[in-house]
């Protein structure tokens, strides 16, 4: 048997959706963990990177200092980097904020906000162990390059199983335009 491919996840500005739909690959799961091995991951809960990867699947966009942080440790550790999703493609739905100013997002999140109505001190974090905030939400491919980039919100788990296969495999793909999900 050949050596088990090595892939790590991480969601950075998203939903988490991505790993919903990696989660969805349902049965094909025991198929690929018969093939790689996952390092640093939610999936098995393994915190910081123990070894290179060959595959790094990255959801959510750059939000914040963390972020970018994480993308380049992901970057610096994965042969192969995978743009998981719109967030990370695009910026997707956290880079609706992208319009707004910085400051009113934060006073509208913790000053003037109608959920806001027991912060009577009207305290803003500020802890020095807090990430920095960004000016905007950056896709993945402005901070570090991306090889591949698979779409959808979330993408679909045919397509990331499609993907991921062809990748560890070294097959060439037939992806039928049907696993394309934007909805």
């Amino acid at each position: 048997m050949a050596e088990k491919k090595i892939i790590a996840t991480t969601s950075l500005a998203g939903c988490f959706g991505c790993h919903m739909s990696i989660l969805d690959i349902d049965e094909r799961l025991l198929d690929l963990i018969e093939i790689v091995e996952f390092n640093k991951s939610p999936i098995n809960d393994i915190k910081k990177f123990t070894r290179k990867c060959d595959i790094g699947l990255i959801e959510g966009g750059c939000c914040n200092s963390e972020n970018v942080h994480v993308l380049k440790l992901f970057r610096e550790n994965c042969r192969i980097l995978v743009a998981l999703g719109e967030c990370a493609i695009m910026g997707g739905l956290p880079a609706m904020r992208n319009g707004i100013p910085l400051k009113e997002c934060i006073e509208e999140a913790y000053l003037n906000g109608i959920t806001v109505h027991s912060n009577t001190q009207k305290i803003v974090p500020n802890d020095p162990e807090l990430p920095i905030l960004l000016d905007r939400v950056y896709p993945c491919s402005d901070i570090v390059k991306i090889d591949y980039s698979i779409p959808g919100c979330p993408p679909h788990a045919d397509l990331i199983w499609a993907t991921l296969y062809s990748l560890i495999t070294g097959k060439e793909s037939d992806i039928p335009y049907e696993v394309f999900k934007y909805d």
